[in-house]
């Protein structure tokens, strides 16, 4: 089975950068990481160190959106890129297993 990619345009990221932009700026953003605890590694950080991720990657059609965008730490977000829920917990998956 071919991978199956979706060509996202420049303009439709930026616009969904934007929206990321001010998603951060909302109470609720800052609500989600008060308490510094990073959705994927689940290690506590400083909430100043916390980054927004996209569950769904732009790159791979997802929006920001509350629902799609989650705390992460630095390592995990330089880790996930623009892997899809499914291939990120088979990695995360491998990594326990090792």
């Amino acid at each position: 089975m071919d991978d199956f990619f979706i060509q996202i345009d420049d303009a439709t990221i930026r616009r969904e950068r934007e929206k990321a932009r001010a998603l951060r700026k909302q109470n609720w953003w800052q609500n989600r990481i008060a308490k510094g605890v990073c959705h994927y590694c689940r290690k506590t950080v400083p909430p100043k160190e916390l980054t927004l991720d996209h569950l769904v990657p732009l790159a791979r059609g997802g929006k920001s959106s509350k629902g799609n965008c989650v705390p992460s730490c630095k390592d995990c977000n330089n880790q996930k890129k623009n892997l899809l829920p499914l291939e990120w917990d088979e990695y995360l998956q491998k990594l326990r297993n090792e």
